[in-house]
């Protein structure tokens, strides 16, 4: 089965004078109370979601490309509330129009497209919380 998500963005924050060889990322689990209802947030961004399990683990959502998944699980039985620190960046082809489609659904738009050193940006903000920057591409 095909599963399509939009290309990932890594922002760099910090220039190593050395690359790092031989990483690539290649998973991203978030955790939400609600994973149906974030599954449906993140669909507007592109993803096509699969729900299933491993072995006797708990049913989630995940979306994989090119080697790359992203996963959204529910809270562990410990959790009370989302990680909002995680950042998250992707690439989006017409970022402008996006943003105008986002505007009317549960996505908070915090900064609308401007062009930026590294290229035309926005920022938004899922329902827990995590800010989420678009790069037009």
């Amino acid at each position: 089965m095909l599963i399509h998500c939009p290309t990932f963005l890594i922002l760099t924050v910090v220039k190593h004078k050395t690359p790092i060889k031989n990483l690539k990322l290649n998973l991203l689990v978030i955790r939400t109370e609600n994973p149906k209802l974030l599954k449906s947030q993140y669909e507007l961004l592109g993803f096509d979601f699969d729900y299933h399990r491993h072995g006797n683990g708990p049913f989630h959502y995940a979306c994989e490309q090119n080697g790359f998944v992203f996963e959204i699980y529910p809270f562990t039985k410990s959790m009370t509330k989302a990680d909002n620190s995680l950042r998250l960046g992707f690439e989006i082809k017409d970022l402008k129009t996006k943003i105008l489609e986002l505007s009317n659904t549960d996505w908070k738009i915090l900064s609308e497209p401007k062009q930026t050193e590294s290229g035309l940006n926005a920022i938004i903000q899922d329902l827990d919380g995590r800010k989420i920057e678009l790069k037009n591409i």
